[in-house]
C-alpha cells in the first residue's frame, strides 16, 4: 500500500491504561523484537499516548492502515490523513491472532 511501513506501537503504560491490569502480555521490548523480524516493516515507533494521533500528525502518512474491527470514520487520525490527501485502509483481521483471544483461551474461555 506504500513505499515504507511505519508501525506505531503502544508503550506498556499505554496498553495498561487501555486494556487493564495484566496487560500487556508481552512487554514493549518483546513486541518490538517480534515486529522487527518482519521484512515488510521499515520503522517501529513506540508512543506513550493512548492513541497514535500525535504520531500520525507528525509522520503524515499517505495511507493509514487499521484492522477490520474499525470503521474508517472511527480510525484515530484518519480525518487528518484524508484532509492531507491521503487515505484510510481497513484490512481484515486474521482469525486466531488476537492477544485478547489468546488470553481467553489460556483462561479456558471461548473468544
Amino acid at each position: 500500500m506504500g513505499d515504507r511501513l511505519i508501525v506505531g506501537v503502544n508503550s506498556d503504560d499505554s496498553v495498561r491504561r487501555l486494556k487493564g491490569r495484566g496487560r500487556p502480555v508481552n512487554d514493549l521490548g518483546s513486541r518490538l523484537k517480534v515486529l522487527s523480524e518482519f521484512r515488510s516493516v521499515d520503522y517501529l515507533v513506540p508512543f506513550q499516548e493512548d492513541t497514535p494521533l500525535l504520531l500520525i500528525r507528525e509522520i503524515r502518512p499517505d495511507v493509514l492502515v487499521k484492522g477490520g474491527d474499525y470503521t474508517e470514520d472511527a480510525v484515530v487520525g484518519g480525518s487528518s490523513v484524508i484532509a492531507a490527501g491521503g487515505r484510510v485502509a481497513i484490512v481484515p483481521l486474521l482469525s486466531g491472532f488476537s492477544s485478547t483471544g489468546v488470553i481467553r483461551s489460556l483462561n479456558g474461555r471461548k473468544e
